[in-house]
Order: C-alpha cells, then structure tokens, then sequence
C-alpha cells in the first residue's frame, strides 16, 4: 500500500485557486478522505465518480419527499456527493492516473446529478403545494447550469484557437528573429527585441482557464516577462476597477479565486442551503434559488466584460506582432525568409 502523507495530498492536489464552497467546506474533509482512501484502498477515481453519482441521487430521492427531515438529509447527502466528486480528480492527480474517459464521466454525471435533483426537489415541492412557480424553478435551475457550463467550455474553444494561432506566429516570428539578428548590424532590419516584446505581450493574453483569472498574485515577487504582459493586456480592466487587484491578490493568496460564485456556488445555494433554510421557512427555496442564480449570472457577466476587454488587447497584440513579421518579411531578402521560415508560410494575420 502507499504512504502518502497530508502534506502530499495537499501539494500534489490541491488546485491553485478554487472556488471558495471548495476550499473552505470541502477540501479539510476531502483530503483527509483521499489520504486514507489513497492509501488503505484500491478504490479508482473512476469508481468515486460513480459513487457520488449514487449519493446525487439519493439526494434527489430525499428531496422528492419534501418534508423538512428529508430535506435537510438530502442537502447532507448533496455535499457529501459533491466531496466524492473532488476526491476523485485528487485521487488521479496524487496518483498519476487521470484519464480523458475519467474527465468526461466526471463532467456527464455532474450534469445529471444537478438535472435529477432539480427535478425532485421541485417536484417534491410541487406535490406538496401545487405551485406551479416550482416548475419553472427546475427549468430555471437546470437552464442555467447548462448556460454555465457550455459558456465556460465555449470560451475555453476559443482561447484554444487563439493559442494556435499564436503557437505559428511565434514560430514564424522567432525564425525572422533571428535572421534578423544576424542582419542587425547593417541596419536593415526592425528592432527584433521589439518583436519579441510584442510576441510575448500577444501570448500573455491567454491562460488556461476559461474564467480569465491569473493565478499569480500580483506584487508577490518581482515582475518577470509574464507579469508584465499580463499587466499590459488587463490595464483596461484594472483602469476601470483599480480595487479589484486588492481584492483578488487577498483571494488567492487564501487559494480562494476572485470568481466568487461561480456554478458549484450556484449548486450548493440550490441543493444544500435552500433545503436546509425551507425546512425551517417553509416557501424559501425558490427565493433562495433566485439569489443564488442572480448571484451567479452578475459574476458571469463579470467574467464576460473582463474576458471580452482581455480579448481586445490581445487583437490589438496580435495585429502589432503581425505588423512587425510583415515588415520583417518585406526588408529581409527572400532567401533568408525562405531558408529561415519556410515556402509557402506567410504571415499569422
């Protein structure tokens, strides 16, 4: 058997930032679960996926009864779900066995766990007062996971397209540098430090996450390359909200990300902090349910207007880049170009 310690499961799984549901009700439990998980047991990430599918369902199953006992089991049943479903991807990365079927069942059966206990619990509610309001909570409920979750995965498209995109210009780019290089000296050229500026000011417009948050803490330590082009692209942002660096670095450096209610907030104010309040205010999950919800659309928008000024700069980044290749590509001669980039490449832009 293994012999993982805390310190691992907390080093080796631990995301640098994540949402605050997570870091504060979930990750004590969960790596104290994983350790002994990890280390007593040959159970797979792929086997807890499953088992917080059951405990979803049972939750689903408690919340139909509508009473307040079954109400509040079912919210205890919810978390713990939700913390079978952070163990599994802790116990991947702490042993190396991730998978892409993992990751596809993971997400498949969040999203069917959030539609089953939407139903029931609406449901449930529905059968004990004859509200029709109850109905449209679950459509609303389920909607708006979907609209989370295929927003997020569709702003992750796109920057995986914008990272191509970049991956040839610095190819085209660093070959024109340095045949530039070699022809500084007679002046004929543009500044090749100036392109390489510019190609690591375009790049510094993308991360990988789809939220457009920056996982460094900004003053932390001295600016490098990366800081400085993430400075560059967000200072649009950070012009408009200045206090909003304050508020983020004091965030993360508590691994709690600035995106303070997101989709797994939206769930848990849903299935877990509705139930609990209803059982004992009648009549308050959907007043519960339409806060979470404007909660977690105001922090969308939030995202969106972010990601779209992010975008912006990086356009204006690209064109820049793609202007200097041009001018590269006009004053080397065509031999150079040729045996440095290639024929047939021609610009990024």
């Amino acid at each position: 058997m293994a012999n993982f310690t805390l310190d691992d499961v907390r080093q080796r799984t631990y995301k640098a930032r994540d949402a605050w549901w997570t870091v504060l009700l979930v990750d004590p439990l969960a790596s104290r679960l994983v350790r002994f998980t990890a280390n007593r047991t040959r159970i797979t990430p792929n086997q807890l996926t499953v088992g917080a599918l059951i405990l979803g369902l049972g939750a689903g199953a408690c919340f139909a009864a509508a009473s307040w006992p079954w109400l509040l089991a079912g919210a205890l049943l919810y978390h713990l779900s939700f913390t079978l479903d952070c163990m599994d991807g802790k116990i991947a990365r702490l042993k190396g066995t991730g998978s892409v079927f993992g990751a596809w069942l993971d997400y498949i059966f969040d999203r069917v766990r959030v539609l089953a206990c939407a139903i029931a619990l609406m449901a449930g509610q529905y059968a004990a007062t004859d509200n029709v309001a109850y109905v449209w909570t679950a459509l609303g409920v389920v909607f708006l996971d979907m609209l989370r979750y295929m927003d997020a995965l569709e702003i992750y498209k796109v920057r995986a397209q914008m990272r191509t995109t970049l991956t040839e210009a610095r190819r085209e780019a660093e070959a024109l540098e340095a045949a530039a290089r070699g022809g500084a000296a007679e002046g004929a050229v543009p500044d090749a430090a100036a392109v390489d500026t510019d190609l690591r000011s375009a790049e510094g417009a993308l991360g990988a996450d789809p939220e457009i948050e920056e996982d460094r803490v900004v003053g932390d330590t001295p600016q490098g390359d990366a800081d400085r082009a993430n400075a560059d692209l967000q200072a649009g942002f950070y012009k408009r909200f200045p206090w909003y660096i304050r508020i983020r670095n004091v965030l993360l450096r508590g691994r709690i990300r600035p995106h303070l209610i997101s989709g797994i907030e939206f769930q848990m104010g849903v299935f877990i902090v509705a139930p609990v309040i209803a059982a004992a205010v009648p009549g308050a999950i959907i007043p519960v349910v339409c806060v979470s919800a404007a909660g977690m659309l105001a922090f969308e928008l939030f995202i969106i207007y972010k990601f779209w000024l992010s975008s912006r700069d990086y356009s204006r980044s690209l064109a820049k880049l793609n202007a200097k290749i041009d001018e590269y590509r006009e004053q080397l001669p065509a031999d150079v170009v040729e045996r440095h980039v290639g024929a047939g490449v021609g610009s990024s832009g």
